[in-house]
């Protein structure tokens, strides 16, 4: 897009060098003798102190510095497979393939069991150690002995690592009522979102999709003219979609949709949570200020910062905080001491999400229809959903399974596995029968998981769900299983 001045904006978590910026080496350790990097150092400070987006004092800075000193910051590229793993019953179990990578064009399966990479047993092996394993050059090849339900022998597979682009959008359906759903959930918000989500939503339009779920919970981000990228898509020319604001003289910019959206009648609700950050923010933040979505979920992470790279001679540059983003109707989308993004993406179904701060009722803001919406970084849901909890049998029926939880999750796949080879099952929309859960109980019971019938009553539909969602994944594939999850998902169902 032209007029949009691109920075090197990575907007994603990282470890920070001077409280908001770190340097960029390439063999820092051959770049010169002790005077050379006296005199970087120099450089250094003298542009965070120029440009970094509050004031700090020299005293504090040099006291930053040496803070770190002790951080190590590593990168790189590699290449692997293109599967989703888990650990099951102390065998490396495929969750999923990822389309068009080696893995699927080699035909592994949902389901297939690991048992051996280059010829070693991967049992016991960690999920760590596993991709350890599997990843390496691209272009390197790695043997894969794979164990398959229903068949009797192993299966052997010699298979090319490649480097794996994982799409942004994890899925894209028509529910009922001619809703549209894409999923960004766990993704990012890549360089090729727009046109990969644009794509997508206008297959669903051609589908018969009246109106559209976009779901970015737990969405971490990405690059900031990628966002914007999104926003424009469903916004008119002229209308902004974030400002940055910094204190040097250059950081601060406008920016503003560009195109015609396509699709002016169709009808947007966004879905947000505390792991919804960084780029994510910028969309849901602008389409909520110009009316043109719904945001319901929980409050968003809260992180709008921009981060400029300076160049310090030919092989090192520093990378620093020099801006924050605001939203179209001026609220900072930054949040004052919010959680790393890591215990953001932390939040399960067996807590409650942590409690934002309250909102600032001096920071009071309006949408250009004069909705007001409320200030004090992140955004606030027009509609407040809080995820579905567990009750006090279902705490207790977890608690009580302790560390024998692996084995519990073990049992599951299994069954759900022979289930798969036995062919029973071959309805999407099955239920949980009692024959189903009286053998779930006893293959529990068998494996040492013995617990008192008050207990398990307690939990038999958070049971039932498990086993649904495992037998859903093994016999149907993935994008079913998620179906099956939409149809419990509170959030979802009130989007609808």
């Amino acid at each position: 897009m032209q007029g949009r001045r691109i920075l090197l904006l990575t907007l994603v978590g990282f470890v920070s060098f001077l409280s908001g910026g770190w340097l960029l080496q390439r063999g820092a350790s051959r770049a010169g003798n002790v005077y050379e990097q006296a005199r970087l150092f120099d450089d250094v400070l003298g542009y965070v102190a120029d440009y970094y987006v509050d004031s700090i004092g020299v005293t504090q800075l040099y006291d930053l510095a040496i803070d770190g000193l002790l951080e190590q910051l590593e990168t790189g590229n590699y290449g692997g497979l293109g599967i989703r793993i888990d650990v099951r019953d102390g065998w490396i179990t495929i969750i999923a393939p990822i389309v068009g990578t080696p893995a699927e064009d080699a035909g592994l399966e949902t389901g297939d069991r690991i048992v051996g990479v280059d010829g070693e047993s991967t049992f016991g092996w960690k999920s760590d150690q596993a991709v350890s394993e599997l990843r390496g050059p691209p272009g390197t090849e790695v043997q894969i002995t794979v164990a398959r339900p229903g068949f009797r022998e192993n299966l052997e597979f010699t298979i090319e690592r490649a480097l794996i682009h994982v799409n942004a959008i994890q899925l894209a359906t028509l529910l009922e009522d001619d809703v549209g759903y894409v999923s960004l959930v766990g993704s990012s918000v890549s360089e090729a979102l727009a046109r990969e989500l644009e794509a997508e939503v206008e297959r669903l339009v051609d589908e018969g999709a009246s109106a559209l779920i976009l779901d970015v919970r737990r969405n971490p981000g990405g690059l900031l003219d990628a966002g914007v990228d999104v926003s424009d898509l469903f916004l008119d020319p002229g209308q902004s979609i974030v400002s940055t604001r910094g204190r040097a003289r250059g950081m601060s910019e406008l920016y503003r949709a560009e195109d015609r959206q396509r699709w002016p009648g169709l009808a947007v609700v966004v879905l947000v949570d505390g792991g919804t950050a960084s780029a994510s923010e910028i969309i849901a933040g602008a389409w909520q200020d110009h009316d043109r979505a719904l945001i319901i979920g929980t409050p968003t992470f809260g992180k709008g910062q921009v981060q400029t790279v300076f160049r310090l001679g030919h092989v090192q540059a520093l990378r620093l905080t020099t801006a924050r983003w605001y939203t179209p109707s001026g609220r900072t989308i930054q949040r004052p001491r919010a959680r790393t993004p890591a215990e953001a993406l932390m939040v399960t179904r067996v807590e409650e999400p942590e409690a934002a701060p309250e909102p600032d009722s001096s920071q009071v803001y309006q949408t250009d229809a004069g909705r007001i919406v409320v200030g004090g970084g992140g955004i606030r849901p027009d509609l407040l959903v809080r995820p579905d909890t567990l009750t006090d049998p279902e705490k207790e029926f977890l608690q009580a399974l302790g560390s024998q939880l692996q084995v519990y999750r073990d049992v599951m796949t299994t069954y759900a596995l022979e289930l798969k080879a036995q062919e029973t099952i071959t309805d999407p929309d099955f239920a949980v029968t009692p024959v189903m859960r009286a053998e779930l109980h006893r293959r529990l019971a068998q494996r040492g998981v013995e617990l008192p019938e008050g207990v398990l009553r307690g939990a038999q539909l958070l049971m039932d769900q498990h086993l649904s969602y495992e037998v859903q994944r093994y016999v149907f594939g993935r994008e079913s299983e998620s179906r099956r999850r939409i149809r419990d998902d509170v959030q979802v169902q009130q989007a609808l």
